[in-house]
């Protein structure tokens, strides 16, 4: 798998990718929460496309798998005392971490969520940091299987599921 910033023509692609993503996952035993165009909606699509923070895995032509890598976070963010102290701009957060049902447990992932690691350390950045609905196992074991360590379940808010626990976690770089 090849990845790779997705660039403004590739928005389609994008959306379709997230779409097709929401609907291969509706019978799942473990809920995502996400809506389509809700979460991630198309504004969000296109300014993480706008700024480069839209990353997609690629297999050929065909998108597999996508997140956002930024500096934005949940409101929530700000109630809770991280352990590890950073400025906003030292701290990288993923998003919409997904991977097409087609191609689940092929380890396409763990490869994005590496490459995050790889990026937010060569940006000279502290810490990756990330929230998880709870109850999402195969998530939860992803970033604990990648040394991240859950912090805290916290209520927050996200158009697509409302007032919600989610679990916090973060990786120090």
């Amino acid at each position: 798998m090849k990845i790779r910033n997705v660039v403004g023509e590739e928005f389609s692609k994008a959306r379709g990718f997230y779409h097709a993503l929401i609907e291969g996952m509706e019978d799942a035993e473990f809920e995502i929460g996400w809506k389509k165009d809700i979460y991630p909606s198309i504004e969000f699509l296109k300014d993480s496309i706008a700024r480069g923070e839209l990353y997609a895995g690629w297999e050929e032509e065909k998108m597999i798998a996508a997140m956002v890598l930024n500096h934005q976070y949940n409101d929530g963010y700000e109630q809770f005392q991280w352990p590890t102290e950073a400025a906003k701009e030292e701290v990288s957060v993923i998003h919409a971490l997904g991977v097409h049902p087609g191609f689940s447990g092929k380890g396409y992932a763990r490869q994005m969520v590496n490459f995050a690691v790889e990026t937010a350390r060569k940006r000279g950045q502290k810490v990756l940091r990330l929230d998880v609905l709870k109850g999402n196992v195969p998530a939860e074991k992803l970033y604990t299987g990648l040394g991240f360590r859950y912090l805290h379940t916290l209520e927050m808010y996200y158009e697509d599921t409302g007032w919600t626990d989610y679990e916090l976690y973060e990786l120090v770089l």
